[in-house]
């Protein structure tokens, strides 16, 4: 016996005791066996049951997928036709030689593609406009710098359209790298000063008379900081005080360095100019004008200097800006178009400090509330009723945006879409946009500068170029059924305007006196395009020159009137406009078929109002403040 079997054994079925089988006991091995069969047959079972109930109640089998496409927005054309107005090619007639110079030497930096603007301005103060011109520099590690160093180029008008080159010894023919340009009289002495925006030290110059300009940065405090990239610059009288005040927006946060840490690339291997996602915001600056050629800093105070919520980092990235009063309460405001980030709206507190309200009034972001990539930027009234318009031109692949003020509540929703804008400028790069009349029938039309960014863009996207023509869109407001806009093309207006460029900031100015609006478009690298408007509708105009005595002496910021043939038109003094760029000081306005002008209405910058009884038809008005 083993160690472990002293308990009795049990007799086996063959015991040889002969005992009666009712009395046999099965061992634990047959016991095993039957429980895992009655185990088996009880989960066969409930299977059976469970599989039964789900095959009963089972739901249907889903038909095949339904897929809509969708389509890009489509909106409707007005019943109307433009009129044949044809744009002429001048720029080498009118003794345009400039070209300019990026800096680029294959490093792709961001800088060397954002281009620069240019001005009309009446510099020599004899009634027409001239032009300035803004160009880059080498950079300090460059390694084939240009000889001579390029310039800033200052080219007079003879009055008949055409340009002398008066740039050596005006003491603007300096470098930088040069992006926009903002022009005014800050000191009111009669004689337009010049501020220029760069990467890097900003410039300002006084006009010291007779073709001659003074650096007098230092001394004014607004030189910025060497390590900031200024874009565009507006001077406007924020306080109403009767002088010009200066705002200028920075774009981003950029060094060499930076710039090779972020390494842009299109197809993951070669770098490539690209947009400022990985670039991180920065601070505006506002200069408060105390005279004497002096300016104070109020960033900080003002509440201009807008931080993200989340990361309390610098929130915007501007390229444009537009002054107008947005309200109606006769401050002036202003809107900052941003590349990439929610635009900002600065509205006029009445005490130096300014509330930030993009959101609130519907301008910050599209109809779905994305950020866009904005770039140039206007305010009209195209309707010539009192509804604001703003546009701005956005990034490839991103409809132009038309914001509208929606009844007397003040708020804005873009209507790019129902005035036949949208759709018909989304495949482009847009960068300069102006509202000007140039067919002169009364209604302001919409023109855009547009280009990409890279060189190479069309091997990796198909429906983009590098070069692409500038758009033209016609106003309808004045057919039989009215509204929306007609998109121009070359059998009307001629080939010359849509020449694919690389375009960049735009302005518009009567280079030539006939009363109608000459245009002129910038590049990133090479020679501007300047287009004289050659249109013979027979429309009759008027033009207004305003002076300033209490209010500031170019009257910028000012609104007039003008009331004819049942119709009332409003423009608005302001210089500031597009990209980087900054059209003519006198206002246009086109008449159509009117036979007089029945009054001019005037709201000068300070809340003074004038009126002006029937003035000349076809004849540029001189107009002081009394």
């Amino acid at each position: 016996m083993k160690p472990d079997d002293s308990r009795p054994s049990r007799p086996s079925p063959s015991s040889p005791h002969g005992a009666p089988d009712e009395f046999v006991q099965p061992d634990d091995a047959v016991i095993g066996r039957a429980a895992r069969w009655s185990i088996a047959l009880f989960v066969i079972l409930v299977g059976a049951i469970v599989g039964g109930a789900l095959w009963f109640n089972r739901k249907p089998a889903p038909g095949p997928v339904q897929i809509t496409p969708l389509a890009a927005p489509v909106a409707p054309t007005p019943n109307a036709q433009a009129p044949a107005v044809r744009f002429t090619d001048i720029t080498d007639a009118a003794g345009l030689t400039f070209s300019r110079f990026n800096a680029a030497e294959g490093e792709k930096l961001l800088p060397e593609t954002m281009g620069g603007g240019g001005a009309f301005l009446d510099f020599d103060a004899d009634g027409d406009a001239d032009l300035l011109l803004i160009n880059g520099t080498a950079w300090p590690w460059a390694k084939s710098p240009p000889s001579p160093k390029p310039t800033h180029a200052l080219l007079k008008n003879d009055g008949s359209g055409r340009f002398q080159d008066v740039t050596a010894g005006s003491g603007l023919d300096v470098g930088s790298q040069g992006m926009g340009v903002a022009c005014g009289d800050f000191d009111n002495d009669g004689l337009v000063d010049v501020f220029i925006a760069n990467v890097g030290t900003n410039l300002l110059f006084k006009n010291l008379g007779e073709g001659k300009f003074q650096d007098i940065t230092a001394s004014a405090g607004v030189a910025g900081s060497t390590d900031e990239w200024s874009s565009s610059a507006a001077f406007m009288d924020i306080d109403r005080d009767g002088d010009l005040d200066l705002f200028v927006a920075n774009y981003v946060r950029w060094s060499r360095e930076i710039d090779f840490q972020v390494g842009f690339s299109l197809d993951g291997k070669t770098r490539a100019y690209g947009p400022p996602m990985n670039f991180q915001g920065t601070f505006p600056h506002l200069y408060r004008n105390d005279g004497q050629g002096r300016f104070t800093d109020i960033s900080a105070t003002s509440g201009v200097q807008v931080r993200n919520p989340s990361t309390s980092v610098p929130a915007a990235k501007s390229l444009g800006i537009a002054p107008a009063d947005l309200n109606g309460d006769g401050w002036i405001d202003w809107v900052v178009a941003n590349d990439t980030v929610q635009n900002l709206v600065f509205t006029n507190r009445h005490d130096g400090t300014f509330g930030e309200a993009g959101a609130f009034l519907g301008l910050a972001f599209d109809s779905m509330g994305n950020a866009r990539g904005a770039m140039g930027i206007d305010i009209g009234r195209h309707r010539n009723d009192d509804a604001l318009a703003v546009g701005i031109g956005n990034f490839a692949n991103e409809m132009t945006a038309l914001y509208v003020t929606q009844g007397k509540a003040g708020m804005f929703a873009d209507e790019a879409i129902a005035e036949a804008i949208g759709p018909a400028s989304r495949l482009q790069l847009k960068f300069g946009l102006v509202f000007f009349d140039y067919d002169l029938d009364g209604w302001l039309d919409i023109l855009t500068a547009n280009g990409h960014l890279e060189e190479e863009i069309s091997k990796i996207q198909q429906s983009q170029h590098y070069r692409q023509p500038a758009q033209l869109f016609w106003n309808a407001g004045g057919t039989p059924k009215g509204g929306g806009f007609i998109e121009v093309k070359a059998d009307l207006a001629g080939s010359d305007l849509f020449k694919p460029l690389v375009g960049r900031g735009s302005a518009y100015a009567d280079i030539d006196g006939d009363g109608d609006l000459d245009a002129l478009l910038l590049q990133a690298h090479g020679p501007p395009l300047l287009l004289r408007n050659d249109q013979a509708t027979g429309h009759a105009w008027v033009r207004f020159l305003l002076r300033g005595t209490r209010s500031n002496r170019d009257a910028i910021g000012a609104w007039v009137q003008v009331t004819a043939d049942g119709m009332t038109q409003s423009r608005q003094v302001m210089p500031t406009r597009s990209y980087l760029s900054q059209s003519e000081l006198p206002v246009t306005f086109g008449l159509g078929k009117a036979a007089k002008i029945d009054h001019v209405d005037i709201l000068w910058p300070n809340g003074h109002r004038q009126r002006i009884e029937n003035p000349k038809l076809n004849t540029a008005h001189a107009v002081v403040e009394p």
